[in-house]
């Protein structure tokens, strides 16, 4: 594959699911700041990310990439494992 991952859309998150086959499930948090009254919020969004040879296991931290969609609710890929789970 010739593909550019500098231009690629990439975020971390925690491993909360992996169940399914070459399927993992990340949990993505972030922090936004009320519009109103100031305080930061944590916000948390899930999203299926492609893991090729099975080897991201449950609370690993992951930084995936955005690529094409791989199936009708997967369109990330693991780029690399930050942290292993204890």
């Amino acid at each position: 594959m010739t593909e550019q991952s500098d231009s690629n859309r990439t975020m971390t998150g925690r491993v909360i699911s992996n169940k399914m086959d070459k399927t993992i499930t990340v949990l993505v948090e972030r922090r936004v700041k009320h519009p109103l009254y100031g305080k930061f919020i944590k916000r948390s969004t899930k999203v299926h990310a492609h893991d090729a040879e099975n080897q991201c296991r449950i609370g690993d931290t992951v930084t995936l990439e955005q690529c094409r969609p791989l199936s009708k609710t997967k369109a990330w890929r693991v780029l690399r494992i930050v942290g292993q789970a204890n």
